[in-house]
Formats: C-alpha cells, sequence, structure tokens
C-alpha cells in the first residue's frame, strides 16, 4: 500500500470514529476556526510593545516558547504512551512530517527577508494567497483525487478562488497605503528578489497543513494509543514544531551575532520575556485549535479549514489594523479597497462553509 493510500485510510477510519460521536459538527469547526484566526493574527501584537529588544530577540523568545518548549508540554499532556506511538508508526512517517516542518521554518525565514524586499501588505497577501491554494488543492489533489470533478471538489476550487481574489485585492490596498504613507522608499527594494521569496514562503507556510493532512497515519496511532480525537493530531504537531524551530533558530542567532543584538536581552526584563510567552500562546493555542476544527469537519477538514483559516487571518489582521490606527492618513481610497478585499474573503469563508456542509 502506497504512503498516500495509508493516509487516506487513516483520514477515514479517523472519520468514522468522529461520526460515531459529535465531533462532525460543522458549525463547532466553523466557531473554532474563527477563535483560531482571531487569535493567530493578534499574536504579533505584543511585538508593539517589545521595543528594548531588536526583532530578533523577540522571535528567539518566541520561538523557544512556541516550537520547543509548548509543543512537548502539551502533546506528552494530551497523548498517552508517546513513545509507543512514534515507533509503531515508523521513522518514515515522522521524517517526512518533521521534514514539513522544516519547510515552514525556512519559510518563516523568507518572510521577514520578503518582508524587508516588497513591504508587509504585499508580502502577507503574496504568502497567504499562495499557502491557502497549495495548502488545500495539494491534500485535495494527494487524499481526495475522486471529488476534484464534483459539486463538493467545485466548492472547495470556489471558494479558494475567492480566497485568492480577496488577498490579491488586499495587497493592492496595502500598497497604496504604503504609498500614501511613503512607509518604503523604492530604491531600498529588490522587488524581484522580494516576490519570488514572498512565493516560496506561501508554498512553504502550507508545509504545516500537508503535515497535518499526511500525518493522518500519526493521528490513528495516537487515537489507538488511547488519545481522543481532539487530541490525536497532537501527536503530528510535535514533530513539525520540534524541526520548525531550527531554521527559526539559526536564523536568529545569526541575526544576533550579526547586529550584536544579543547584548539587549537585559534590558527587557520578565516584561518582554512574558510577552513573548503571551504571542506563543495565542500563535501555537491557534494551531492547536485549528488542528481540533480540522477533526470536526471530518475527513476533509485540512482541505476545506486550511483556505477559511487563512481567510479569517487576513480579515482579522486588517480589521486590527484600523483599529490600531495603521491606515490613518492613507486616505479612503486604499481603506474602501481594502474593505472590498475583505467582503471577498467573508464570501470565501461562507462558501467553504456551505460547502463543509455537504461532508458532515
Amino acid at each position: 500500500m502506497s504512503r498516500f493510500a495509508c493516509c487516506r485510510e487513516s483520514h477515514t477510519v479517523i472519520e468514522s470514529r468522529a461520526i460515531g460521536g459529535t465531533l462532525t459538527d460543522t458549525t463547532s469547526g466553523i466557531l473554532l476556526l474563527i477563535v483560531a484566526g482571531v487569535m493567530n493574527a493578534s499574536f504579533a501584537l505584543p511585538m508593539k510593545c517589545t521595543r528594548r529588544w531588536a526583532w530578533e530577540n523577540t522571535w528567539l523568545a518566541w520561538t523557544i516558547f512556541a516550537l520547543l518548549l509548548l509543543p512537548p508540554l502539551v502533546t506528552y499532556a494530551t497523548v498517552p504512551h508517546l513513545g509507543a506511538v512514534y515507533r509503531s508508526t515508523g521513522s518514515a512517517t515522522i521524517l517526512e512530517v518533521a521534514a514539513f516542518g522544516a519547510g515552514w521554518g525556512v519559510a518563516q525565514v523568507f518572510f521577514g527577508l520578503a518582508v524587508d524586499a516588497i513591504g508587509i501588505a504585499l508580502t502577507f497577501s503574496l504568502v497567504l494567497g499562495t499557502s491557502a491554494a497549495v495548502g488545500t488543492l495539494v491534500p485535495l489533489l494527494r487524499l481526495h483525487p475522486e471529488r476534484l470533478n464534483s459539486a463538493a471538489g467545485h466548492g472547495v476550487l470556489a471558494g479558494v478562488g475567492l480566497v485568492i481574489a480577496g488577498v490579491l485585492v488586499c495587497a493592492v490596498a496595502g500598497s497604496r497605503r504604503e504609498r500614501a504613507l511613503q512607509l518604503h522608499a523604492a530604491e531600498n527594494r529588490n522587488t524581484t528578489v522580494g516576490l519570488v521569496l514572498a512565493i516560496l514562503c506561501g508554498f512553504g507556510a502550507s508545509f504545516v497543513n500537508f503535515g497535518l493532512a499526511f500525518g493522518a497515519p500519526l493521528a490513528g496511532a495516537a487515537r489507538a494509543a488511547g488519545a481522543s480525537a481532539l487530541n490525536a493530531s497532537n501527536a503530528v504537531w510535535l514533530p513539525v514544531m520540534l524541526a520548525g524551530a531550527v531554521p527559526n533558530l539559526v536564523y536568529c542567532l545569526w541575526l544576533l551575532r550579526k547586529n550584536r543584538s544579543g547584548s539587549r536581552f537585559p534590558s527587557g526584563g520578565t516584561g518582554h520575556w512574558m510577552l513573548a510567552f503571551l504571542m506563543a500562546v495565542l500563535w501555537f493555542g491557534s494551531t492547536l485549535l485549528y488542528g481540533l476544527s480540522t477533526v470536526m469537519l471530518g475527513a476533509w477538514g485540512p482541505i476545506l479549514g486550511w483556505p477559511v483559516f487563512m481567510s479569517l487571518i487576513v480579515i482579522t489582521a486588517s480589521l486590527l489594523g484600523m483599529v490600531t490606527s495603521e491606515w490613518k492618513n492613507s486616505g479612503s481610497a486604499p481603506l474602501l479597497i481594502q474593505w472590498t478585499g475583505v467582503a471577498l474573503l467573508v464570501l470565501a469563508v461562507f462558501v467553504l462553509a456551505v460547502t463543509s456542509r455537504s461532508f458532515a
């Protein structure tokens, strides 16, 4: 049996067990996605208050808490006989899931470089648009290729198309806002390199969803070992997060040495470390809730949940940007375009939510 066939079989097993209870509650799954999207879009807000630290100081502290501390604690607390789970699954699946995590970690580095080259708005839109498309279509083609040319498959494709359209419209709004506020000088950008890095980051960002989708054998083994259906995906998150921490650690340590910013850690005191921990709780908490929502959405959870998750992040980030006066003095035109993009994303969430009900 092929590895992807094993993934499809594991998804079927998990789905059949979930249907026996109340886990395939589509409404609850969508509500969890909303909470997860709000938490993910908000996790970077505490960085506005860590002004005594450089970016790499804060990001290193976040990496330690979010990728090295919380995942093992949560996994060991919720998945019994964890060692036996990994031994029964085999090294091939674990290495594959860890490779997805490492790819996501590299994408985080690309994200920082892309922001420096082409700005926040365009980078976010390209990354999330690419991630929504790739992170949805690859699991669909691998796990349920027979459903692509069906009403359900068409609904997913329509929803993904609306997500891509929405983030591109938001990119236009963000670019106009930046020009209005003169946030970036054109001479300081390498546009071509920035665009390539943003697109590569979008591909890499979707690897988190690949890890969950193709790590179904790990979740199945966790269920067999006594983990609840809602907690079984934690066995997948652990190798994803630990592998993803490596590129982040290397990049932050390189920046600390390059910028000689390691000496700035004491200046932040306990307060800055607490803010970094809050960032980790918001981010990793959103990841856990996303995993729970995919279980509630059934076997199609990673396919339907990912574009909804991406859309909600952009919607929430847009609203937070308006509340925190990021659009102040940018003029009415960029704001109107931004609201148009948000409306498309809301429509995408609605289409995907309706589509998800056909699998409940």
